[in-house]
């Protein structure tokens, strides 16, 4: 294979072409680099290149393989990094102007746990500021990121740069965050797998503050399942400075194939609408799971979504306040922020303590509908990636923040695109703990419908 086409190959094709001889990954890297120089420019992927690091890096994973002596399945596979999780030595903006300076001394848990394992961490993808967005990456700082699909439409957020970088080419894997769909919601507008993993499955210790309580977690987008499922691997586990990650249910593993499972198909949340062409996809994959010989079932929401709506302002704005607290921010950061950070100055502790208590509800109502279900199954945004800048509509974001206030796994799968060949993506949602059984799931489903061939035509 020529260096130019290695960019388009899986982590999982990298590694046994690495194995065989017939590619070193500093070759690989030097693709993934000449795709970034072309593409990039259209869709504002990248916040931090650190092409030093990264060609050094790639060079110690050469010698590996040239002895023999790989560290793991994603040595010396390029993967980049989402710009709210520090890398040492690296700015770490938060997409910010308040934060262009902040260089952390530590890696984040998961980003030493990949260094560990050989990975080739390129550089920092762009977010929005401070992964609060209202659907897209529209910063002073950055600008624009835009969806390799239809470069006129937005890639998500607040993932969207990662999403961005891995359907372009621009390494095979990303490490995201999700505090309520940002991980899932850009897999899904950019025909990728992501997924947000259980509260505690992967640590966190020496990051940017947690604005989201526990809600917010770190995890993976891959093109692949196969890709998907070896990141988790490497990222996940306890570690003792990180309570919440002690004591998380198995597996901890990929299960074998899962049979007849009981799945509750839930086509709509509430009121919200969902988009037609998003509506019939999902549907239709809905009936290709049931082909796969799971008993699917199509039903409500069998938890208050009206309770989860009530309390989440209480955590973003009360968040992003508590964040601000201190600094120089007005007329420096958006004007929506400004607005949140308003609001959630104007909280009181007995509205926090509400918050926390809708919170552990919600995670009951779950508890109690999984003794019923195996998986719950819904799209993943409820409309397809709009101009890129413009805010969202809201309906987009209605089926995955109340996940992450359940503390449960969830994944997108993408489905059959739309007409015009943007990306559409179903959420699968589990148990607390059952990430791996997801996993799974997403590749028995793939399997039958793969997607790993469909690529933008930027």
């Amino acid at each position: 294979m020529m260096m130019t086409e290695a960019w388009r190959l899986s982590a999982t094709e990298l590694a046994a072409r690495y194995r065989a001889g017939t590619l070193r990954p500093s070759e690989a890297l030097a693709s993934v680099l000449a795709r970034i120089a072309q593409a990039n420019p259209a869709i504002n992927a990248i916040a931090t290149l650190d092409e030093a690091g990264a060609k050094e890096a790639a060079a110690a994973a050469d010698a590996r393989f040239s002895a023999g002596k790989p560290l793991s399945a994603l040595d010396g596979v390029p993967v980049s990094i989402k710009d709210n999780i520090t890398q040492a030595g690296l700015r770490c903006a938060w997409g910010s102007e308040l934060y262009l300076d902040y260089v952390s001394e530590h890696d984040e848990t998961p980003v030493a746990r990949l260094r560990a394992a050989g990975a080739v961490l390129i550089g920092k993808t762009n977010v929005s500021e401070f992964t609060l967005g209202r659907g897209n990456i529209d910063t002073k700082a950055f600008g624009v990121t835009r969806n390799p699909y239809n470069p006129a439409l937005t890639s998500g957020a607040s993932t969207g740069g990662g999403a961005a970088a891995v359907a372009t080419g621009f390494g095979p894997v990303t490490l995201g965050t999700d505090g309520g769909g940002s991980i899932r919601r850009p897999a899904c507008h950019n025909g990728l797998v992501g997924l947000k993993p259980s509260t505690g499955r992967v640590a966190r210790r020496h990051g940017l503050p947690i604005i989201l309580d526990d809600a917010e977690v770190i995890g993976p987008i891959a093109r692949t399942v196969d890709d998907l499922a070896a990141t988790l691997s490497l990222i996940q586990g306890p570690l003792a400075e990180d309570r919440l990650s002690i004591g998380v249910p198995g597996p901890h593993e990929e299960p074998p194939p899962p049979k007849n499972l009981r799945v509750l198909y839930i086509p709509q949340f509430g009121d919200w609408k969902v988009d037609a062409p998003v509506a019939e996809s999902c549907a239709e994959a809905a009936r290709n799971m049931a082909a796969l010989g799971h008993r699917v079932t199509t039903g409500k929401l069998p938890v208050d979504l009206a309770l989860f709506e009530k309390h989440w302002p209480t955590f973003t704005q009360g968040g992003l306040a508590w964040l601000l607290r201190g600094k120089e921010w007005r007329g420096k950061i958006g004007a929506i922020y400004e607005e949140m950070a308003d609001r959630g100055a104007t909280l009181t502790a007995a509205d926090y303590i509400d918050g926390l208590a809708a919170f552990r509800e919600v995670q009951a109502q779950f508890a109690i509908a999984f003794q019923d279900w195996d998986v719950l199954m819904t799209p993943t945004a409820g409309a397809l990636p709009w101009p890129a800048d413009q805010f969202g509509p809201p309906h987009n974001r209605a089926f995955t923040g109340i996940v992450n206030a359940g503390g449960l796994p969830g994944m997108n799968v993408p489905c059959a695109p739309s007409a015009d060949g943007l990306p559409i993506g179903f959420q699968l949602i589990g148990p607390y703990g059952a990430d791996w059984l997801l996993v799974a799931l997403a590749r028995q489903y793939e399997a039958a419908h793969p997607w790993a061939d469909r690529w933008p035509p930027l």
